[in-house]
């Protein structure tokens, strides 16, 4: 017997459909008396031969949770399986109130514990998968590391304004408190309140882009992309450069919203990926040409380098401490910075720590969560 000649005795009442539902109660599935209408309902707007449309309308209406879901489908095959000639009046798996949970509950009970397993295993791949250093990942890796950037939920460091706005504590309004009695002729009126307004601080990246840095630059820079989209949703404006020979301005490939094309853009825009680092040189035409003008000043600006600097140490620490006297703060994040042994003894590393505020690690997506966290709190 075929699904649609199955599925074609139904048409002539309901009696086979209910007792469907009877059959998934007694496997253990919630199914009320408003869902069984409900399944009824929606199975008379549907073409009943299609034997499909009927388990998507079954499992709209009579599954409470995903909890019910394995059980509907195992009862729906044995209810509904054309090549036992099914349907059938009352499943032989319902002869007896006894006899009739125990198969049913054993099957799922096997399926919901493998679908658990399931669940934790991949639960703990993912957490491994997090903690890993970036560099030491394959291609299959990476390829499922760029789908869990999405996972990170940063929040736009705030900042105060000059103007107020009402609030239910703080100052007393006394402009508002006024015109309110005036609207009441002199009569005493409640007392308006007022506070600082406040607005997202700008925040401006750097990301060094050199050789030694090749092996993180795909994953800052999806990081990038990601803190890019999320804070503008939170009305924050974000301002990407990378660095390496020469300072590239990045924000417009950065606010595309699929990170796949905002990365290929950048790729196309950048033109000295895995060259020399001069940070220094670099941080100094930042400062000339943006930083002093505005865009660093009361920002936070977050610089993300493992520190190998091929120019002077001097220069670079110089025009870390021009950024930190115009910046609100200023993050250094390095990838090795959260390796166990890890020293900061490169030059760079060691000229620019007295001018930063804060000296993260920067190698996983940990990590990286980590670095939305400070971001946040700036």
């Amino acid at each position: 017997m075929t699904p649609a000649t199955t599925m074609g005795q139904v048409r002539g009442g309901d009696e086979i459909l209910l007792a469907f539902t009877h059959a998934l109660r007694a496997a253990g599935v919630a199914v009320t008396q408003d869902r069984a209408q409900g399944f009824l309902a929606a199975v008379a707007l549907l073409d009943v031969a299609d034997q499909r449309a009927t388990w998507v309308a079954g499992r709209s209406t009579l599954c409470a949770g995903p909890d019910d879901l394995a059980r509907y489908d195992a009862v729906f095959e044995a209810f509904f399986n054309a090549r036992d000639g099914l349907p059938r009046t009352r499943p032989a798996a319902l002869s007896s109130p006894q006899t009739s949970s125990l198969p049913e509950s054993e099957g799922d009970g096997d399926s919901d514990g493998d679908e658990v397993e399931t669940m934790v295993v991949s639960a703990s791949r993912a957490e491994v998968l997090r903690h890993r250093d970036v560099a030491s990942l394959s291609a299959a890796e990476r390829a499922r590391l760029a789908a869990m950037f999405a996972t990170i939920r940063p929040r736009a460091p705030m900042r105060r304004t000059a103007r107020h706005q009402p609030w239910h504590r703080g100052r007393v309004d006394a402009h508002r408190t006024l015109r309110s009695s005036l609207r009441l002729m002199g009569e005493p009126t409640r007392i308006s309140w007022r506070r600082r307004g406040s607005k997202p601080r700008r925040l401006v990246l750097l990301v060094d882009v050199s050789g030694s840095m090749s092996a993180y630059a795909d994953a800052l820079l999806r990081l990038a992309h990601r803190l890019t989209t999320a804070l503008r949703d939170q009305g924050g404006v974000v301002e990407t450069f990378t660095v390496g020979t020469r300072l590239t301005h990045l924000s417009r490939a950065m606010r595309l919203r699929d990170p796949e094309r905002a990365l290929v853009a950048a790729g196309d825009t950048v033109p000295d990926w895995s060259g020399g680092t001069r940070l220094g040189e670099t941080l100094r035409v930042f400062m000339d040409r943006w930083g002093q003008r505005g865009l660093a000043r009361g920002s936070v600006v977050v610089v993300f380098s493992d520190g190998w600097e091929r120019g002077d140490p001097a220069l670079l620490a110089e025009q870390v401490q021009r950024l930190r006297r115009v910046a609100h703060r200023v993050v250094w994040v390095n990838p090795h910075r959260g390796k166990a042994g890890y020293e900061a003894v490169q030059q760079g590393v060691v000229a620019v720590l007295p001018h930063v505020d804060e000296f993260v690690a920067g190698h996983s997506l940990a990590a990286y969560a980590e670095v939305a966290e400070v971001i946040s709190r700036a």
